[in-house]
């Protein structure tokens, strides 16, 4: 994997996330994993299509994507798991996902992403690679947001 089709998406949550309210994200750990992403909870998946191709799964608790939502929504409240907050979440992805697909035209690729994926289950296995992808551990007000992606080009 490529770590120039790798910064697009790192750069975009560190853009993006302050633009909707969030303190400045801190990227922690990075490294390597193999094929699947287990579940923390809450997992969106999106997909990487065109010149390019691959997933991008942002994966978190409940409590972080509770978070996520009532910053979103400018410091409302958000005691359950529900429509809400799936839709924020939802919304979140897409913004980062589209974010990372405008830098990858800028690099000219022609790319689009699909629909954010929504998956609610702890210990749940998501495949996104036929090998090897890179996670990376980002601290968000405290609140830990894993980013698991795989980018390569289209051949």
């Amino acid at each position: 994997m490529d770590a120039k089709l790798v910064n697009p998406i790192i750069d975009a949550f560190m853009e993006v996330m302050p633009q909707m309210g969030f303190a400045m994200p801190k990227r922690q750990r990075i490294y390597l994993q193999e094929r699947n992403v287990i579940s923390r909870g809450v997992t969106i998946k999106v997909g990487i299509t065109k010149q390019l191709r691959g997933n991008v799964v942002y994966n978190m608790t409940a409590d972080t994507a509770k978070y996520i939502a009532s910053t979103m929504m400018l410091g409302v409240p958000v005691e359950k798991f529900n429509d809400l907050v799936k839709s924020a979440i939802r919304e979140m992805a897409n913004m980062l996902t589209a974010r990372a697909a405008t830098q990858y035209a800028q690099m000219g690729f022609e790319v689009d992403i699909t629909t954010p994926e929504l998956m609610i289950e702890e210990d749940y296995t998501i495949k996104i690679s036929e090998a090897h992808y890179l996670t990376v551990e980002m601290d968000l007000g405290g609140k830990r947001i894993d980013v698991a992606l795989f980018v390569d080009r289209e051949y």
